[in-house]
């Protein structure tokens, strides 16, 4: 199985371009006006012009209105839309209806009843996120540098398409992929020199953890 790479919170041609090289499967752009990596829909169309067709493009939003994915879908045109706030299962069908994208809904995740409301959107997400609960005092859902805990992961049904995220960084990547199996995974400030601030030899290194993390993955499959 390959996995999906999603780098998220970009902002510049460099950190694009070294994403996308290094094979990224999803960079994501966030619409949020209180966090760091926050972009307008304009520069964000640009950054996603530099590599469109070779990556999937995810517009990340927090319970944003019509009137503002609108905008952000018209500018950036992405592939999918990832719903990081507290959206209802019924906002998330209307969203698919009136766009006609996929939907990824996150969820912030601390102990096994946090992966129970998933429940009224399976079959209406198309995927989902789990990233960890923000530390006291944050008002950012995502993008904070903590994780939770990994072997929560395998309370949920194997049907269940995911994202891994939280605080994922080249240190740390190898365990949580064997641990959980994830299918997809999400770096954000993991690969950052600063919030907001994307390091290129970060972003290399985590990819080089990933490379190495799916080879050994791999062999242990082929021992048993």
């Amino acid at each position: 199985m390959t996995l999906d790479i999603k780098i998220c919170g970009l902002k510049t041609e460099e950190a694009v371009d070294k994403a996308v090289a290094l094979g990224a499967t999803h960079i994501g752009f966030i619409f949020f006006p209180k966090s760091p990596r926050n972009i307008e829909p304009a520069d964000a169309g640009s950054l996603a012009d530099r590599v469109r067709g070779r990556v999937k493009i995810v517009a990340v939003t927090v319970d944003a209105d019509s009137d503002t994915l609108d905008e952000i879908v018209d500018q950036l045109s992405p592939d999918i839309l990832q719903l990081h706030g507290k959206e209802s299962p019924e906002r998330v069908l209307t969203v698919k209806a009136v766009y006609g994208l996929p939907v990824i809904k996150a969820f912030s995740v601390r102990e096994a009843d946090d992966l129970r409301k998933i429940d009224p959107y399976v079959g209406i997400a198309d995927r989902f996120l789990f990233d960890a609960k923000p530390p006291a005092g944050s008002e950012l859902p995502g993008g904070n540098g903590v994780s939770f805990d990994w072997n929560l992961m395998h309370l949920l049904d194997a049907s269940v398409d995911y994202m891994l995220s939280g605080g994922l960084n080249k240190d740390n990547l190898a365990e949580a992929i064997q641990l959980t199996g994830a299918p997809g995974i999400d770096a954000s400030s993991g690969v950052e020199s600063a919030p907001g601030v994307k390091d290129l030899g970060l972003i290399e290194a985590f990819f080089e953890a990933a490379r190495n993390a799916q080879s050994e993955t791999a062999v242990a499959g082929r021992g048993k």
